[in-house]
């Protein structure tokens, strides 16, 4: 084992917001599932750490909905704040067409990305220090999701982790993902994956394509 290899001490959300600014990999509890996270623009290790496909988009999460809109560099779709509301702060991905050098960094090629807002006040606090972060579940593809700051430790030694010790309990499940669909008949919401929270979709409605 070399000396990058070693298991590093837990940083103070100050320490660990700069190492994350500075273009560092970092993980933080949330709600769900432990975060594996960077700032976007280099975002793109997080696929070279978990070895896994770039096709298989990150989500962007944030301590608030202002700075998530503005990364989707277009207006969201008709019901997405009615979505928020049943699920933020908390278990629920949003997956909203989007454009410009975000969803770049995050989803490569593709017109859509994921946003959300923890509800757990470390993960939050952190947010508030960093910015917008591209995160992903701690493991390598194939793999199950670490769900303790030990498990992270274990199989990431070299991955730096927010202090304090022990971490609050997430859920150990992944987040709900809503996205907007667009069909031939027009555009919808649908539950794309279900996670915990359960979401309400039936009176969000339909739109049709302009």
């Amino acid at each position: 084992m070399t000396p990058a290899d070693l298991p590093r001490a837990p940083l103070a959300c100050g320490d660990l917001s700069a190492l994350l600014r500075a273009g560092r990999p970092a993980a933080f509890p949330t709600d769900t599932l432990p975060a594996l996270a960077m700032a976007p623009a280099w975002a793109a290790e997080l696929w070279q750490i978990k070895q896994r496909a770039a096709n298989k988009p990150l989500i962007l999460m944030a301590a608030g909905r202002d700075e998530l809109l503005a990364a989707l560099g277009m207006p969201p779709p008709q019901g997405w704040e009615q979505l928020a509301n049943q699920g933020w702060p908390g278990g629920l991905t949003l997956v909203l067409p989007a454009k410009g050098p975000v969803v770049e960094a995050l989803n490569p090629g593709g017109s859509s990305l994921g946003l959300r807002i923890p509800a757990c006040p470390m993960a939050v606090q952190l947010l508030r220090c960093t910015g917008p972060l591209a995160t992903t579940s701690v493991n390598r593809s194939g793999q199950p999701a670490c769900t303790s700051p030990e498990e992270i430790a274990k199989n990431f030694p070299s991955l730096a982790l927010l202090a304090p010790l022990p971490w609050p309990s997430g859920s150990g499940k992944a987040s709900t993902v809503v996205g907007w669909q667009q069909g031939e008949n027009g555009s919808c919401w649908q539950i794309l994956r279900q996670g915990n929270l359960r979401i309400n979709i039936a009176e969000i409605g339909r739109s049709e394509q302009s």
